[in-house]
């Protein structure tokens, strides 16, 4: 699934930051259910317009993915490197249409996208370049 997301980058948290500077679009990699009654946890990748440095941290969007989730025409990477982990649902969802609540979320990752970015994202955790960022209410 994609969202809209006040995400805050990692450099941003260890800068002291709180909130993120910018309201983005961000793939859902992880939902871990809570005990009975609690709220599920949700992790979230960043999808920015700037491409990586390095190829292997970023998977690019396809352009017809990116049209049907209604994402602009810019080209778009899906972060692989960093997380924002949050309560469902948390204080930094945003809506993709001004002024409705419901439109949080764009739509779904193509199932076999979805596991690419998935299985390169348990690599990169494997591999201890995930950086995470537990974002509080």
């Amino acid at each position: 699934m994609v969202i809209r997301y006040s995400y805050l980058w990692e450099r941003e948290a260890r800068e002291g930051r709180e909130e993120g500077v910018k309201d983005r679009p961000c793939a859902v990699v992880l939902v871990l259910k809570g005990e009975a009654g609690d709220a599920p946890l949700v992790c979230v990748l960043p999808i920015p317009h700037t491409p990586p440095v390095d190829a292997t941290e970023a998977v690019e969007i396809p352009a017809v993915t990116k049209q049907r989730l209604g994402l602009d025409s810019e080209r778009s990477w899906i972060v692989l490197t960093e997380t924002n982990d949050f309560v469902w649902p948390g204080p930094d969802l945003r809506p993709a249409v001004n002024g409705d609540l419901a439109s949080i979320v764009y739509g779904m990752l193509p199932p076999r996208f979805f596991a690419h970015v998935r299985d390169r994202v348990v690599r990169m955790h494997r591999l201890r370049r995930l950086g995470r960022v537990t974002r509080t209410e």
